[in-house]
């Protein structure tokens, strides 16, 4: 049965913008509504900033650079660790927060939150053991000479966020800019901006000094102010290819991080224990209604085995239970508005026009609560939306291909390049996966949705720039400095 439904915890988060240690519910007269995915009902009423108080936060954020990159590590480590307990305390309030605010399944909540906890401590870890590293110069003109870096941070990141991972996504920004002593100016996603707003208390909580972390909802002329201002040291943006590039755009000399979008592909060797990729492959397509960058959205079987592998993909497909996000079984929720669901739609029904197959769903569930059957596609074109462009819902489509490296070229016929799943026991297969798929990261006889919050993420082509995953934002949020003697 599914859970019984409460209000969020007033305890959890303030109706408030945090700037400069200070919560204030003033703004620019506008406020943003935080509905229940599911239920449409109201969670809070999020006041918009205007220009001023984004000044006062960049301002408060660069006055408080240097009084943050004094802390020791070990300071910095240990306010990790009482942020990771709280986190822990809360856990069951916090999934609750991100079901209601984002949506997303129950069981699929309560991993993230476990996963905020593991980013945190392992934020705690690394701010104890980052360093910089001893160079070689002991020859030529360097003879008799000693070289080392030592990393600092970078200064003011700017991050702004996604509403599908709402803690854990803002928490792989403010986790590393906190263990290598950068102050932080957020902007959430306003579709789902409650989970930063908790953090936000939470740090508070645990004594973060005051002026080195700021959140707040703001109209787009507001927040392209963050993205311009000369005082932030680092744009960290996760978001669509589109708006990330645009940002990229007008930010000026800054660091630039982006994780944007991609359509994961998935390959299907014909060595595969097909009935348990099926699974994988029918959940990694749908889970959290497909609203990840590396939900799997191609799928391409060798020709041997497509038939076979189609109809057990279909079956898992049809299998998945839709419906309200509080209902442990539920795989399939809410898309999280009414534009995205009308677009999957709209995706959908042009590439059956265009001669598509649908071998599942193909069709809205729910309109009310913009719920999307699972959809599995065949016959598809390269051209359609729902081959080249992200669908972002619960849509997939499978193609035979001759054989592996066939199956290459289609995954690498893309403009993303995030990760891809390779289901093959070949080791030749493996490497040569390895060699030439286009990609930031190849997981094999797994799903291009797996990740581990300690590993590099991060794309190429129009997937993004730079890599997260704790240590590598760290070395992206700080520089080395050389001295020699």
């Amino acid at each position: 049965m599914p859970n019984t439904i409460t209000a969020p915890s007033p305890a959890l988060f303030q109706q408030a913008s945090y700037i400069n240690g200070l919560w204030t519910n003033e703004g620019d007269g506008t406020f943003n509504t935080v509905i229940d995915k599911y239920h449409g009902t109201e969670l809070a009423r999020m006041p918009n900033a205007t220009e001023a108080q984004m000044e006062e936060a960049i301002a408060a954020a660069y006055a408080s650079r240097d009084m943050l990159r004094k802390l020791s590590a070990g300071e910095r480590s240990a306010k990790l660790h009482t942020l990771a307990d709280l986190i822990e305390e809360r856990a069951d309030a916090l999934a609750q927060l991100i079901v209601q605010e984002g949506g997303k399944p129950i069981g699929y909540a309560k991993g993230e939150v476990a996963r905020c906890i593991v980013t945190v401590r392992t934020a705690a870890a690394e701010a104890l053991r980052f360093t910089g590293e001893q160079v070689a110069i002991d020859y030529g003109a360097g003879v008799g000479k000693t070289a080392f870096t030592k990393r600092f941070p970078i200064g003011v990141i700017g991050a702004i966020t996604p509403f599908n991972f709402p803690l854990n996504l803002v928490l792989h920004k403010v986790a590393p800019a906190m263990a290598v002593g950068c102050p932080v100016v957020l902007k959430p996603a306003p579709q789902a901006p409650l989970s930063a707003f908790a953090l936000a208390a939470m740090l508070e909580e645990i004594g973060w000094p005051k002026g080195a972390f700021h959140v707040m909802l703001s109209g787009i002329p507001v927040a392209e102010k963050l993205v311009k201002d000369e005082r932030i040291a680092m744009l960290s943006f996760t978001g669509s290819d589109k708006v990330g590039w645009h940002l990229k755009a007008i930010c000026g000399k800054k660091k630039v991080a982006l994780e944007l979008g991609g359509n994961a592909s998935v390959i299907i060797d014909e060595d595969t224990d097909l009935a348990n990729a099926a699974k994988a492959v029918a959940m990694g397509a749908n889970l959290y209604a497909g609203q990840t960058c590396i939900s799997t959205q191609r799928i391409y079987v060798v020709k041997s085995v497509h038939d076979q592998f189609r109809d057990l993909l279909a079956k898992e497909f049809g299998e998945l239970k839709s419906g309200d996000p509080n209902d442990p079984a539920v795989s399939v929720g809410p898309i999280i508005d009414k534009g995205h669901f009308e677009r999957i739609g709209s995706w959908v029904g042009e590439a059956v026009k265009g001669g598509a197959n649908v071998l599942a769903g193909g069709k809205a569930i729910d309109a009310e609560r913009n719920i999307y059957a699972a959809t599995l596609l065949s016959h598809t074109k390269p051209e359609m939306k729902v081959n080249c462009a992200e669908v972002f819902g619960p849509v997939a489509v499978i193609e035979a291909v001759t054989d592996f490296r066939e199956a290459i070229a289609k995954v690498n016929d893309s403009n993303y390049g995030l990760q891809a799943g390779v289901y093959t026991n070949s080791i030749a297969h493996m490497k040569l996966a390895h060699e030439e798929l286009e990609v930031g990261g190849i997981i094999i006889n797994s799903i291009p949705g797996f990740r581990i919050d300690s590993m590099p993420y991060g794309g190429v082509k129009d997937s993004g720039l730079g890599r997260e995953g704790l240590k590598y934002a760290m070395e992206e949020m700080s520089e080395p400095r050389l001295i020699v003697y």
